[in-house]
């Protein structure tokens, strides 16, 4: 005969997924520095293409 029992537990109710939030616009702020972040990229990415250009050049 055990000295002690244990109270079952029952499984945890699983719930429905939440539902998504809503996007919410982007702010004119973040749409200014993701321009200027991807001209900066493309900028970076010319510059390496001119520099390797010039070194296939001089050789």
């Amino acid at each position: 005969m055990p000295a002690f029992t244990f109270e079952k537990i029952s499984p945890p109710v699983r719930r429905a997924p939440t539902p998504a939030a809503p996007k919410k616009p982007r702010s004119v702020i973040s749409q200014m520095i993701d321009r200027i972040a991807e001209r900066r990229a493309r900028r970076t990415l010319q510059d390496e293409h001119a520099m390797r250009r010039d070194e296939k050049l001089a050789e």
